[in-house]
């Protein structure tokens, strides 16, 4: 499937809803479930490889993962890749494009502290310029999870240069609901809001403005606990 198609996706009217997966089984569950579309949780591909979030994962243990992924179904697959693993962005293009992933997430965020904004859209627009439309980016701005003093003010500066950069889609990660819907209209585009198995629902996302949605580790984490409580059973 082609960035074209997944780019799509996007703009169809009908929020385009992600679960998230960590390994080519629970891609193929996704895909033959009906989801148009499957994308990977950095942190749920790092835990099943024995690592953990925040940039743990060596590249090359990443990238591998990601193209068993994209080889296991016939659906697009967008990667997240976290902050790009300190890779220069047109190797970071290549590699992830050697894949077969349509799509990547990309976070303004490293080492716990937000990104200069300048620096995380030079980078953007350095993808967008080595992967030209092969590569639907999604940006995601990192203020509802750092410590910001108006984070829906920053949400909406950051992702319209992010936009203007060339990103694709935005992302403010863990955004309240209302929150959500004031850096929707604030940004404008496509919006990624994140729903979780106990919620928020993808109903009450898009009711906030998001047009794509997707599950980080929640699903990952709801049956690794539900795992941790079967175990004493068996």
């Amino acid at each position: 499937m082609t960035a074209e198609h997944f780019r799509a996706l996007h703009h169809g009217g009908t929020p385009l809803v992600l679960p998230n997966a960590w390994d080519p089984v629970s891609a193929r569950l996704i895909a033959d479930a009906g989801f148009p579309a499957v994308a990977t949780s950095s942190g749920a591909v790092a835990r099943v490889l024995g690592y953990d979030d925040g940039q743990l994962t060596p590249p090359s243990t990443m990238f591998a993962a990601v193209a068993q992924i994209a080889r296991a179904v016939d659906v697009p697959v967008t990667a997240d890749m976290e902050a790009g693993y300190g890779l220069p962005p047109k190797e970071f293009a290549e590699r992830l494009l050697e894949t077969g992933a349509v799509g990547c997430n990309l976070e303004d965020s490293a080492d716990g502290e937000l990104v200069d904004v300048a620096r995380q859209a030079d980078y953007l627009a350095e993808v967008r310029a080595a992967a030209g439309a092969e590569l639907v980016i999604n940006a995601r701005v990192d203020t509802f999870v750092r410590r910001v003093d108006d984070p829906v003010t920053e949400a909406v500066r950051r992702g319209r240069e992010y936009r203007r950069a060339g990103a694709d889609c935005v992302y403010p990660i863990l955004a309240p609901l209302d929150h959500l819907a004031e850096v929707a209209e604030g940004v404008g585009g496509p919006i990624n809001g994140h729903a979780a198995v106990g919620g928020p629902t993808p109903t009450e996302l898009a009711a906030a403005g998001a047009t794509r949605i997707s599950y980080g580790t929640s699903v990952h984490d709801y049956l690794m606990n539900y795992l941790r409580e079967l175990l004493p059973r068996l």
